[in-house]
């Protein structure tokens, strides 16, 4: 038979019986023993702390194996950049050596140009002046005189001022001299016959380069040189 006494502080029964106790239920808690068992029940705060510590561990080694891979493909990359920057060093080497080599080529093509712009200048004038001279006048001598522009003293004899003029009227008609003028003009006594009066003169010039479309070119060899050449003896 068993007993329950349900008031506090009630007594056992019989010695053969077995009595339930309502006060002893409320002094059960987590952690604490309860009843005959005498066992303890596990605290939820270090279930919390050992779960939070093993995923901050987890966390931790995940990061550093994402670094160590990061910095070994970092440091692939970086012997990659070395080598090609190696590379290009050499390539841009050469690149500025030959660069260089142009920019001097192009400072003595330049030069050359320069010289050979003015080449033809005094055959110009020459070939003006000569061209230029009239019947009984004689022509003494032919001066540089002063640059920019290009400025040309003529010194003769004529034998009279009708020749003078006309020489100088000559001159400016041509397509390489301008603004001809009479320096000085004297008369005196010719050297081969000192009866005869001469006229002593000094003209001065400057030179022109006329634009390029008024100028008539030709070929080196024409197509009549080089069929004569081909039908040389050796054909």
């Amino acid at each position: 038979m068993i007993e329950v006494n349900l008031l506090p502080g009630g007594k056992k029964g019989s010695s053969g019986g077995f009595s339930f106790n309502l006060d002893a239920l409320k002094n059960l808690r987590p952690g604490r023993g309860g009843g005959g068992g005498g066992g303890s029940s596990t605290d939820p705060y270090q279930i919390f702390f050992a779960a939070a510590a093993a995923i901050a561990i987890g966390y931790i080694g995940f990061t550093f194996m994402s670094l160590r891979s990061e910095s070994a493909e970092l440091d692939v990359q970086l012997q990659t950049a070395i080598d090609d920057s190696t590379r290009n060093a050499a390539i841009i080497q050469r690149t500025n050596a030959l660069r260089a080599r142009a920019d001097s080529i192009q400072e003595r093509v330049a030069i050359i140009q320069e010289i050979d712009a003015h080449r033809y200048t005094w055959p110009h004038v020459l070939d003006e002046i000569g061209a230029a001279v009239p019947d009984y006048t004689w022509l003494r001598e032919v001066l540089y005189s002063s640059d920019n522009p290009l400025t040309i003293r003529v010194a003769g004899r004529a034998a009279s001022y009708f020749a003078i003029t006309s020489f100088m009227r000559r001159l400016e008609a041509s397509r390489f001299l301008r603004s001809v003028r009479l320096e000085t003009s004297q008369q005196i006594a010719s050297e081969e016959s000192p009866e005869d009066l001469v006229y002593m003169f000094e003209l001065v010039m400057t030179y022109e380069s006329p634009p390029m479309d008024e100028l008539e070119t030709v070929p080196l060899f024409n197509d009549g040189t080089v069929q004569a050449q081909s039908a040389g003896p050796g054909n």
